[in-house]
């Protein structure tokens, strides 16, 4: 019999970090509000360590970092609530004692100067495939890295880079073979900002702040490969791979959020003499949106169990991305609607959600690369109709 409830452990972890959220972190959102509409960062790096310091206090530190680097090593399936907890609040907030899961490939040097001091938040990454001629296909990457000696000169430019302002050292991905393609000619590399690579900020229309970094003739030492010299792009799919995990479920947390205003509102915006609850046009917007919401949630869900199963899980984890990308979509758009001309103020958090979560289509593989992944699977017979479990 299947049972899809959570453990008693893992309801406890669910409840304990809700309630973090709602008592240390919501109570920060006016005052992210206000210093974004100023032009201020959201969030001070201090609060953001103060809060990830009181968090550590209550045992929530690496979530999904291996116990023997002193994280808790949640799994993929808990990782997923725990992104829909924190995900029920705009306040950029993230649990202290992560790092890419790409560095744990590093040698034991690589981990002394770089994964480490990463989980204890001394150091900060950021993770440069994208160009502006090679977004959705990777593969395309012209950003290329020559041997000299023992180093390699780096020469190109990435788009995009979340963290890439913040980041003293970037896992950059450049072509050392142009003969073998993405398999066996792409390598990763560790480069610190102090080795000469440059960033700039691109404006955008959320509170996104991502960077385009330049390497002109920038020098590497060849024992910062990460990984294997060649195959970058595997880890580059691997890292990739997490992210559309946690895009839905940071999307079904907003979206919870968002409808319970809705409901709330709805009760009490009385027009024409009754509340707007009453009207069937309200109801079939909330139905409808907690319908996407559940469905996105379990697809999700699905996808994370099956990563913790050590099973290929690429084919769910597309479906499960462009699920809740979409449906975030389409739920913030109804609640702005059901607000009224209130919802587009910026009296209320509503238009944030509306910009932040429209970059959920776009990045980490956009709607259109995931449905032809999908589709894919399904005419060359990876992914097969009628099936249970996967």
């Amino acid at each position: 019999m299947l049972d899809f409830s959570l453990s008693a452990e893992q309801t406890q972890i669910r409840e304990t970090i809700r309630s973090f959220i709602r008592r240390e972190v919501m109570p920060l959102e006016p005052q992210v509000l206000r210093n974004e509409r100023a032009g201020r960062p959201a969030l001070e790096p201090g609060q953001l360590r103060e809060l990830q310091f009181k968090a550590r206090q209550a045992g929530f530190w690496g979530i999904n970092t291996p116990e023997e680097y002193g994280g808790i090593a949640l799994g993929p399936i808990m990782t997923s609530i725990v992104t829909m907890e924190t995900g029920r609040s705009f306040v950029p907030f993230s649990f202290g004692g992560a790092a890419d899961n790409i560095l744990f490939s590093g040698t034991p040097e690589q981990q002394q100067e770089y994964l480490l001091p990463t989980i204890e938040g001394e150091r900060l990454s950021c993770f440069a495939i994208t160009e502006p001629g090679a977004g959705s296909d990777a593969r395309n990457i012209r950003t290329r890295a020559v041997r000299d000696g023992d180093d390699w000169i780096i020469n190109g430019e990435k788009t995009f880079i979340t963290g890439g302002n913040e980041a003293d050292f970037v896992m950059v991905f450049a072509v050392t073979d142009p003969e073998l393609g993405a398999n066996g000619g792409i390598t990763c590399f560790l480069v610190d900002r102090d080795m000469g690579w440059k960033s700039d900020p691109i404006p955008t229309m959320g509170e996104w702040g991502p960077a385009s970094l330049v390497f002109q003739d920038v020098r590497v030492p060849h024992r910062n490969i990460l990984g294997e010299p060649g195959q970058g792009f595997a880890l580059a799919m691997q890292w990739i791979g997490l992210g559309r995990i946690v895009i839905p479920s940071h999307a079904i947390g907003a979206a919870e959020r968002l409808l319970g205003m809705a409901i709330e509102h709805a009760k009490n915006r009385v027009s024409m003499g009754h509340p707007i609850a009453e009207y069937q046009a309200i109801q079939w917007q909330l139905a409808d949106s907690h319908v996407e919401i559940e469905s996105a949630k379990w697809l999700t869900l699905f996808a994370a169990w099956q990563l913790e199963q050590g099973r290929d899980n690429r084919h769910a984890s597309s479906i499960a991305k462009l699920s809740g990308a979409v449906m975030a979509n389409h739920v913030v758009d109804r609640v702005l609607q059901i607000h009224g001309g209130m919802g587009y103020t910026k009296e209320l958090p509503i238009e944030r959600w509306y910009r932040e979560l429209r970059l959920l289509r776009i990045f980490e593989g956009t709607d259109e690369i995931q449905r032809r992944s999908i589709a894919r699977n399904l005419l060359k017979g990876h992914a097969k109709l009628g099936e249970l479990g996967g």
